[in-house]
């Protein structure tokens, strides 16, 4: 190419004309077609992972039952942990016809709407790079795709994109309304600053209060650093847009708080949000510095560029340069870095903290590697030194796979005793190990010629790793976690009497109420919890079921049982009086005889043990 063709071409880089409609659309194909394996391969071949998920997937399917389509319930209670879009969207897949002869295992409907919101994510990324591309930006369509992948590849994304709970949801409703933020404001004469107000309204549907609060932070931040705030106020018109929101999102609060009143009050506002923010709630205590590793973790083996990209994005404050107009359409990197430090910020002071707080932060992690990752004339020596610490770690995860035979006995989870032959006998951690080693081989020739460097070659095998080795963990782990519930479930519902109530002491697994579809009453290990138990069969009310004595006309004199084997050796539950019916790994279901747990609970009382089951619990099923 002649030096003059050159610069034209760069000229036309910086007018952000190189990239047509038509090769947009390949582009956004590509995402796609890479997209829907990552997203979808699988996504109902394996049961629901305990312990949340079966909780919105019960709530979400009695949705579609009863057509209550207002208040979550699970187990015959109000479940008041989110709001209700997640709920509906699961609903909504319930409810279709021959829904059960497609899904039998319930899972695919539970799991879609994360899975699809993360492609969503995906190409909404894509589609922002290839838009905007940033400055000396040669090949926006690549950038695009190695963006994708990097928020696609994550682990913290692989893993909540098939989890069915509200967190991919989260991070892509609040994901796509800060990207339309930010495309408003570089197009403040654009008619589209609405939507991500309409889209946030969408994101305070899926888990509160929390998305306008990070909102919120990003945009303050962003603002500080472009030193524009007028710029920002007049391009997102943030009035109207707060309305829109609260057109979308308000009716269900004001109708929740109309009929359940308090209750939805204290354990949604005070619970849910509040207190997790303020005070430790069950038992998620960590350090400050706990995201420090989890960002590590998350963007592996990336990480790299993920910090260049946070000292590139910050260049403007720490060099004091004051953004321009045409500056300002080349600050999606600044943009990201404002979007991670806010939810760093915020859940670093949250006193608790869970893995999956930072799944929103991860469209920013992924946009920060892309833009970093794509060479350009300007990259120096911090640029060539990420990119070998990049290799560097693919190495290692290759070493750490190869050696697998040396520390894979160290596995112990005594819900899956034979995980560690299981994992020897199959060709997983092979198989990882033989794609990390491709990616890194990869890699090493790409440094060698550092000019043609391509983070896209990188990642392709990558996409391989998710098949080939992520997947077949996950159906392992299935099948020796959570096969034998369901297992345990199928007796149940097979050999169940009228009238029987049915229980689970010990380990609770929400997922057997929701392969048996009936209400369990569940306990702890403890004395207490076997006085609880005899009580509340006889006692407790709930919406669809209600506990009633032994003697009754319309009442069983024996109970299911589903009880891990560690809690049945426990004294206060030996010698009872009943009949195994089946083993199904670490589980025994029984069929007790009540007035046996009735003797044992007088002599419990009597000698102090007090039962605590109509204190108030926040988190009780």
């Amino acid at each position: 190419m002649k030096a003059e063709d050159r610069l034209m071409l760069d000229k036309k880089l910086e007018e952000n004309i190189l990239i047509s409609p038509l090769q947009k659309q390949r582009g956004l194909l590509l995402i796609f077609c890479i997209g829907i394996p990552l997203a979808l391969w699988q996504l109902g071949a394996t049961g629901l992972v305990d312990e949340t998920p079966p909780l919105f997937a019960a709530a979400g399917r009695a949705m579609a039952e009863t057509g209550d389509w207002l208040t979550p319930r699970v187990n015959g209670l109000p479940r008041f942990d989110k709001p209700p879009l997640i709920y509906w969207l699961m609903g909504g897949i319930y409810a279709l016809p021959f829904q059960e002869n497609l899904d039998p295992l319930g899972t695919w409907a539970a799991r879609l709407p994360s899975s699809l919101a993360s492609l969503l994510m995906m190409l909404a990324l894509g589609d922002t790079v290839m838009t905007l591309p940033q400055k000396r930006d040669f090949y926006p369509r690549r950038t695009a795709v190695s963006v994708a992948l990097a928020f696609g590849l994550s682990p913290l994304v692989m893993l909540w994109s098939r989890t069915a709970v509200s967190d991919s949801l989260l991070c892509s409703t609040l994901g796509l309304s800060l990207l339309l933020h930010w495309r408003s404001y570089i197009n403040p004469k654009g008619a589209g600053w609405c939507w991500g107000w309409i889209i946030l309204g969408f994101s305070l549907l899926t888990k509160g209060p929390v998305a306008l609060v990070l909102s919120g932070i990003v945009l303050i931040l962003f603002g500080w650093m472009q030193s524009d705030f007028r710029g920002l106020w007049k391009s997102l018109h943030p009035l109207k847009g707060l309305a829109l929101s609260g057109v979308v999102a308000i009716p269900w609060y004001v109708a929740e708080l109309w009929v359940e009143g308090q209750p939805f009050w204290d354990s949604f506002f005070g619970y849910h949000n509040f207190q997790r923010l303020t005070s430790v709630v069950n038992s998620h205590q960590a350090p400050w510095w706990y995201f420090l590793p989890v960002l590590v973790i998350s963007s592996l083996p990336f990480t790299p560029f993920l910090f260049l990209g946070l000292v590139q994005g910050f260049k403007p404050i720490r060099e004091k340069i004051k953004p321009s107009l045409s500056s300002s359409r080349k600050s999606l990197k600044s943009f990201a870095c404002c979007w991670l430090v806010a939810i760093f910020l915020l859940f670093t002071f949250a006193a608790t903290k869970l893995p999956s707080y930072w799944l929103p932060a991860t469209p920013a992690a992924a946009l920060l590697i892309g833009l970093a990752a794509n060479k350009t004339a300007e990259s120096g020596r911090y640029f060539i030194l990420s990119a070998r610490v990049s290799v560097f770690l693919l190495f290692l995860l290759a070493i750490a796979f190869w050696g697998a035979p040396l520390w894979i006995n160290l596995i112990s989870d005594p819900e899956m005793p034979t995980l560690v032959r299981e994992l020897n006998a199959s060709k997983i951690t092979v198989n990882a190990a033989i794609i990390l080693s491709l990616s890194m081989l990869i890699g090493c020739f790409l440094l060698i010629r550092i000019q043609n460097w391509k983070l896209l070659f990188i990642q392709g095998p990558l996409v391989a790793f998710h098949l080939f080795v992520f997947l077949p963990i996950w159906s392992l782990g299935d099948r020796l976690r959570h096969l034998p519930v369901r297992q345990a479930a199928h007796l149940i519902t097979a050999s169940r009497k009228k009238l029987e109530p049915i229980s689970m002491v010990g380990i609770m697994k929400p997922s057997l109420h929701f392969y048996t579809e009936k209400i369990i009453v569940y306990e702890g290990k403890s004395a207490g919890a076997l006085i609880n138990l005899s009580e509340r069969l006889r006692e407790e009310k709930r919406q669809g079921w209600e506990g009633l004595p032994i003697s009754g006309i319309n009442s069983s004199k024996t109970a299911l049982i589903v009880i891990d084997s560690k809690t049945a050796k426990r004294k206060h539950w030996n010698g009872l009086i009943y009949k195994e019916l089946g083993r199904f790994g670490i589980y025994q279901v029984w069929r007790i005889d009540r007035r046996s747990l009735e003797a044992r609970a007088d002599y419990l009382r009597g000698i102090g043990v007090e039962p605590d089951w109509r204190k108030p619990r926040p988190e009780r099923f």
